[in-house]
């Protein structure tokens, strides 16, 4: 945890970062900045540890989160900068669910049923479209649709994740794969690649929960 002395320090170190990169018009655009690259380490870390259906996910994931949110409002994907906070919130509710979640006990791996699946994918792409048009009618985002696409599904991975869904795995797989083009578009490529990693993790992840999953139902 950060001492509350640390806090000041760390806001005004990501300021001065997210100013740095937009304030040197010589800095090579293949070159990453220090806040790309720290917020990048802090969710590489934290989606390992979900991968490994480790608990300190999220409180990792809730730094990440911080400085992923500067960093997309920086390079105007602002539904991801929307994402970053719905992300911090539901960190805090995932923490308490998987250690309390299951009347005061751990929460187990579960699946959930197809019919509620679909229904909950068919309203992410409905929300995603009417916040995309609404994005490019009154803001200047870039790639607004898909940038809102990666918010919806996100936002539905997250919660499957929360309710340590098998399903959530699937859903951070879609995600990635629209996610690394996006950001190498903005120039992220630290980033991207990031979310290349994450893709890769994402199969990690599915494959060990299954595993646990299975052990469980023979214990049941």
């Amino acid at each position: 945890m950060l001492r509350a002395g640390i806090l000041p320090g760390a806001f005004h170190l990501i300021f001065d970062m997210a100013h740095w990169r937009h304030g040197c018009p010589d800095k090579d655009p293949l070159m990453p900045s220090t806040l790309e690259l720290i917020a990048d380490i802090a969710n590489l870390i934290a989606v390992l540890l979900a991968a490994r259906n480790s608990v300190h996910t999220w409180s990792l994931g809730i730094v990440g989160c911080l400085l992923f949110g500067w960093l997309f409002f920086t390079v105007q994907l602002y539904a991801d900068v929307t994402l970053q906070g719905f992300f911090i919130v539901t960190s805090v509710m995932g923490w308490w669910a998987w250690q309390r979640g299951n009347a005061g006990g751990e929460l187990p791996i579960s699946r959930t049923p197809a019919r509620a699946l679909l229904g909950y994918l068919a309203l992410a792409v409905i929300v995603a479209v009417a916040y995309g048009l609404l994005l490019h009618r009154f803001t200047d985002a870039y790639a607004p649709l898909v940038d809102s696409l990666v918010l919806t599904f996100s936002v539905l991975a997250q919660l499957l994740l929360m309710r340590r869904r098998l399903e959530t795995w699937y859903g951070w797989l879609l995600v990635n794969t629209l996610a690394v083009p996006l950001f190498a578009s903005r120039e992220l490529y630290l980033t991207a690649g990031l979310y290349g990693l994450f893709w890769c993790n994402a199969w990690y992840g599915l494959y060990r929960w299954r595993r646990v999953l299975q052990v469980q139902e023979r214990l049941a």
